[in-house]
């Protein structure tokens, strides 16, 4: 129903948005457009690197978000495909420490 309010979801379960700037998996999906598989193959490419909770829940920070905005502009803009992104990444850290 439209304007209904949401059924609170207990103690014992999380809220997309645990803390500050902390987000979990399925508000990251929906809030770029893309699957949350997108997101579990990121990590598994070692694209993305989220914290875990103690349930193993992946939280996605705001530093998290602009490397996701990146992934997704080199990508969807640029046609780089995955291992073209790790290489760029990793290019963009090795400047960033000069």
């Amino acid at each position: 129903m439209k304007g209904a309010r949401r059924e609170s979801r207990g103690p014992d379960r999380e809220s997309d948005r645990d803390r500050e700037g902390v987000y979990r998996i399925g508000a990251i999906a929906e809030r770029y457009g893309i699957h949350p598989q997108t997101l579990r193959m990121y990590e598994r490419e070692g694209l993305l690197r989220p914290a875990r909770t103690e349930g193993n829940t992946r939280l996605y920070t705001q530093d998290d978000l602009e490397r996701l905005e990146v992934i997704l502009k080199l990508t969807r803009d640029f046609g780089v495909n995955l291992a073209g992104v790790e290489i760029i990444l990793n290019m963009r850290e090795k400047m960033a420490q000069m």
